[in-house]
């Protein structure tokens, strides 16, 4: 394929499939941001697998021990590898690629690695991350019976896909702890984007987080830099903007973003604009109804006011009133905290509790936690701890 060829967005994904096919042969440069790992985590993995691997951040501070962890683009391997010591015997570690030549090459050291570590908790699945849904591997096999000449077999094709998302899914519903990515969102058509992360979202548990590391750019992308496959191909010209990206998890329903790695240096500058790495974690946890049971909390500081994903507007030091699951949430990271939890004197059972307004924001008033009743008058209490400081 021609250079001119490649500058048609149409072979936006052809390219990245081509180029990613060849960097599994040989390491190329251009396409990896420069990313320092624990030298302990790499010493179970290959050479040839460390040798082309490409990626531009590490998510992998922001996975737990016993995770059951979904790696995107996993390409190589080496994000997976690293994982699968992350989680221990415990986790479990699932990597998605359609790029056959990055899978060959990461099944071929499964063995290998397993045995470096003493135990195997890594598995790659062959499929697009923006539809984990359909397992290529599977589509494969009925293909081979079933050959596709006209319209007829287009039609049958799309009901196979259909049969097979339903019945043998490749990343199953809430079955996820932790999703990481490592510089691939951004070679995903834009036109797929709205899917990939309702994916993301799908496949998480409740509670469950996506820690991604992206190249953005700081301004929009001009047309004939987006139609160039080899920028595209190489993480540049197919970056989200750099507050799109977060965006996007808002609007898949994510809550409690959180840019947790920034490189202020920029890793490539085009016709002035400004190619970073960045890693953003988000959260799945907000979706429920809304109760009341008589919360409130009080935002600590130091900023004057904050707003949550929901539109709540805490002002400092004013008790505001909160559903039952914003004031769960509140108290668990990364809102951990921020506020003091206000619990009612009188706790009203979750059967009796009415519906809570969450469209608008409301101070709680003090008689409303005590109850209208309350009289209470005490003694001065003793402020001294028990060695006598006070």
């Amino acid at each position: 394929m021609s250079h001119a060829e490649l500058q048609s967005p149409n072979h936006s994904e052809e390219a990245v499939h081509q180029r990613y096919a060849k960097a599994a042969q040989r390491p190329e440069a251009e396409l990896c941001c420069a990313v320092e790992y624990p030298r302990h985590l790499l010493d179970a993995i290959p050479a040839e697998i460390l040798n082309v691997d490409y990626g531009c951040g590490d998510p992998t501070p922001y996975v737990r021990s016993g995770d059951t962890v979904l790696d995107l683009g996993s390409g190589s391997g080496k994000m997976a590898y690293i994982l699968a010591q992350v989680v221990g015997r415990e986790g479990r570690v699932i990597g998605v690629d359609c790029n056959q030549r990055m899978l060959a090459l990461a099944r071929r050291h499964r063995a290998i690695v397993a045995e470096r570590l003493g135990y195997a908790n890594v598995e790659f699945r062959c499929g697009m991350i923006q539809d984990l849904r359909l397992d290529l591997d599977r589509l494969t096999q009925r293909l081979a019976c079933n050959e596709i000449r006209d319209a007829a077999g287009w039609l049958h094709l799309r009901s196979m896909e259909g049969a097979l998302r339903r019945e043998s899914p490749l990343v199953a519903d809430d079955s996820i702890d932790c999703v990481v990515s490592n510089c691939v969102l951004n070679l995903v058509r834009p036109e797929d984007r709205t899917q990939l992360f309702r994916e993301v979202f799908r496949v998480l548990r409740r509670g469950g987080r996506a820690v991604i590391s992206d190249i953005v750019a700081d301004e929009d992308i001009p047309p004939h830099l987006a139609n160039d496959g080899r920028l595209w191909s190489g993480c540049i010209s197919g970056a989200f903007r750099e507050d799109r990206l977060l965006h996007a998890f808002e609007e898949a329903g994510f809550h409690g973003l959180e840019v947790v790695g920034w490189k202020m240096r920029p890793w490539r500058v085009v016709e002035g604009i400004e190619f970073r790495s960045i890693t953003v974690s988000a959260r799945k946890g907000k979706q429920g109804p809304c109760i009341d049971r008589g919360q409130a909390v009080i935002y600590r500081g130091p900023l004057r006011k904050v707003a949550d994903d929901d539109g709540h507007v805490f002002r400092r030091g004013e008790r505001v009133a909160v559903c039952d699951k914003t004031f769960r949430l509140l108290q668990q990271p990364p809102y951990e905290g921020m506020f003091e939890p206000v619990e009612p004197y009188d706790q009203v059972p979750l059967d009796q509790a009415p519906p809570f307004d969450c469209r608008r924001s409301r101070i709680r008033d003090p008689r409303e936690t005590k109850g209208r009743d309350y009289h209470l008058s005490t003694e001065g209490s003793d402020c001294c701890d028990p060695d006598g400081r006070c």
